[in-house]
């Protein structure tokens, strides 16, 4: 089944002191791939400035711009219209084992995806959870065993973590948002020498949202998994990737795809506000 989705998410940057240059890079716009299909999309930005885009080594776009106005507040809007499906998994993207997830082509080609980072770093505790939860299971499997423990372990409380918060913190806190719960997700699954790679996207909350209805969205993250394919798995909520999901780049963990990122000169303290809104067209 086909959904398509309006989704709006607007980024403000309200600062004490007039800003007097800035240079600002987003990642905010969805791309399409097997299961999605981007209708259209625009990225503005007040003050107006002169964009350029590029695509990343990770394959996301990339949105870049620069202002040399004094301007007191930074508001950045992405909209797009996308038409999304349920993730559908070939029998090829599960049937890899344990062998062959250990060959020297598979750790060569997924190297990146499977090394430790300063977001995910292999711990002896992460290790053992991962350890126990996936037992004697398949690559595939034992994926779905680990992410099963850690939404099962999780809490899931806004505020216990900041946007530095590691995969180790937050899992000792056992409490945190989706970029935790992926995080913790790609710590344990590449101990296990499975290849995991985090998502950066949206989630429409409301399976049952009115064609029209307009509901408050959130910036979300989910993990993809390779046993002999990519796919995609959201720890947060325990359920496979489907039309409510909306892609918007991937990497070895949030650093690779931060939404809005800049450096500016003058502003004196910021504050930051964000709004996602979603709507079901079809």
């Amino acid at each position: 089944m086909t959904t398509r989705l309006r989704v709006v998410h607007t980024t403000g940057f309200s600062y004490s002191a007039p800003v007097a240059t800035s240079f600002n890079e987003t990642r905010i716009t969805p791309r399409g791939d097997s299961r999605q299909v981007v209708v259209a999309e625009h990225v503005d930005t007040a003050p107006t400035a002169r964009q350029y885009r590029y695509t990343d080594y990770w394959g996301t776009q990339v949105i870049t711009f620069d202002l040399h106005v004094p301007h007191d507040r930074l508001e950045v809007i992405s909209s797009a219209v996308v038409e999304t499906e349920d993730e559908i998994r070939p029998p090829e993207a599960v049937a890899a084992d344990w062998k062959r997830l250990r060959s020297a082509e598979v750790v060569d080609a997924c190297d990146e995806m499977l090394c430790p980072t300063p977001y995910t770093p292999h711990t002896d505790e992460l290790a053992a959870h991962a350890r126990e939860a996936a037992g004697d299971l398949a690559p595939a499997a034992a994926a779905e065993a680990v992410v099963a423990r850690v939404n099962a372990e999780m809490r899931y409380l806004p505020g216990t973590t900041e946007v530095h918060t590691t995969a180790a913190d937050a899992w000792e806190r056992r409490s945190g948002v989706c970029q935790d719960y992926a995080h913790i997700t790609l710590a344990m699954l590449r101990s296990l020498g499975i290849p995991a790679r985090y998502v950066s996207g949206y989630l429409h909350p409301k399976a049952s949202a009115a064609i029209g209805e307009t509901v408050a969205g959130e910036s979300h993250a989910w993990v993809e998994v390779w046993t002999g394919g990519w796919w995609g798995i959201d720890p947060t909520n325990a359920t496979p990737v489907d039309g409510h999901h909306i892609l918007i780049g991937t990497g070895r963990d949030y650093a690779d795809v931060p939404p809005i990122k800049g450096i500016y000169t003058g502003g004196g303290t910021s504050e930051l506000d964000v709004s996602v809104r979603i709507t079901r067209l079809a």
